[in-house]
């Protein structure tokens, strides 16, 4: 029994010093450790940030208002003073464009005050930059007409310059009693100056001219076209030359290739409807005469405005002339004489309708001039007596 309770007081021993020991550590740390209420708390730490900002936002107001008072305060030095009086710390300089008397700035015409400077009157500028514009059109234009067609005014005196400015409806909504109406014309005036060119004549008078680059942006576009072809002459002549003989070449070879294939269209209907017209004089039941008056084929076949072509018809007799199977002599019909053709070999009408179809593909007429002709034949097959006598 002894021996088994020693081993149980052993624990209790070793408890009681591992209890000690955290009282130990926990009494160091809590001398170490600084205590929670030493620092702010998140929300008193976002009211510290606000107060500071707060307090930097017076001081730099605080800061400019201070420094516009105090610079506002001073008076501007007056223009009459030297450089050295000017640039003293007891009063501004006066700005460019400004007179200064007795610490009070006044902006001259043309100027309007913006703080402590004199700036150019946006209005005025506006108006100048218009007027400029007017005249310079007006005597561009005029020189212009003088270069195109030699009608016109090449030089402008001043004293009509100012005149017609007098006249502008924008310098009369100024006023002609204003300064700002005579600040505007001398601005007119310089700027024309930089832009035109100058000149005095003999009186002593200024003048004035456009120059001649820029009155080349004001020609009509008539006058532009004249004066380029005017310059290059030596090359827009031979090529418009050449170009117009290409044409007329062009012209002239589709003509004739045009002429040979009627002719020869004109020439196998001309043959076909003589070998029907003899086949149907000697069938058993036809009647009327083998021949056809020529005059009467050639109103037939040919449209009317072919007719005015007498080198056409001609062809077509030629070509009938040196056919062998055609015979042709002149005939008294109704008392006059009349040039007949008649059809001398007999064939058949299929062998010729076949004949026909082989060479009409070969021809490959024109599409509108086949079928006149077409309707022209039928035509005459359904009516073969008026023809035949």
């Amino acid at each position: 029994m002894s021996s088994s309770s020693t081993p149980k007081k052993r624990p209790k021993s070793k408890h009681n010093s591992s209890s000690s020991l955290s009282t130990s550590k926990s009494s160091l740390n809590s001398i170490i450790e600084p205590p929670q209420s030493l620092f702010p708390s998140k929300g008193e730490f976002l009211r510290l940030i606000a107060v500071l900002a707060i307090a930097f936002s017076v001081a730099l107001s605080c800061n400019f208002f201070a420094t516009f008072f105090s610079s506002t305060s001073k008076p501007f030095c007056d223009s009459n003073l030297g450089s050295t009086d000017s640039l003293s710390d007891s009063c501004e300089p006066c700005p460019s464009n400004g007179e200064c008397f007795q610490g009070k700035l006044e902006c001259i015409h043309g100027y309007r005050r913006h703080g402590k400077l004199c700036i150019e009157d946006r209005d005025i500028n506006e108006t100048a930059k218009k007027l400029l514009k007017w005249l310079e059109v007006c005597l561009c234009e005029a020189y212009a007409q003088v270069l195109c067609y030699g009608t016109g005014t090449a030089w402008v005196r001043e004293p009509d310059i100012w005149n017609d400015l007098d006249g502008h409806e924008l310098m009369q909504s100024v006023g002609p009693d204003n300064a700002t109406y005579m600040y505007t014309k001398r601005r007119v005036m310089e700027a024309i100056i930089k832009l035109l060119e100058t000149r005095t004549n003999s009186h002593g008078i200024r003048e004035f001219k456009c120059p001649d680059s820029l009155a080349g942006y004001y020609k009509p576009f008539t006058c532009f076209i004249r004066q380029l072809i005017s310059k290059h002459a030596l090359i827009i002549a031979p090529v418009c030359t050449g170009l117009i003989g290409c044409a007329m070449l062009f012209w002239k070879v589709r003509q004739k290739r045009y002429l040979s294939a009627r002719v020869e269209e004109l020439y196998h209907q001309v043959c076909d409807m003589l070998e029907e017209n003899a086949l149907r004089s000697k069938s058993i039941n036809g009647g009327g005469e083998s021949w056809v008056v020529a005059s009467w084929l050639r109103d037939h076949l040919l449209l009317p405005r072919e007719r005015k072509d007498p080198q056409l018809w001609k062809k077509v007799e030629e070509l009938v002339q040196e056919d062998s199977r055609v015979d042709r002599y002149p005939k008294l019909v109704k008392g006059e004489s009349k040039v007949v053709w008649e059809w001398q070999v007999e064939v058949s009408l299929n062998s010729s309708r076949r004949r026909k179809k082989g060479e009409g593909f070969k021809l490959k007429p024109d599409q509108g001039i086949n079928t006149n002709l077409n309707q022209s034949d039928h035509t005459l097959k359904a009516e073969p007596k008026a023809l035949m006598f």
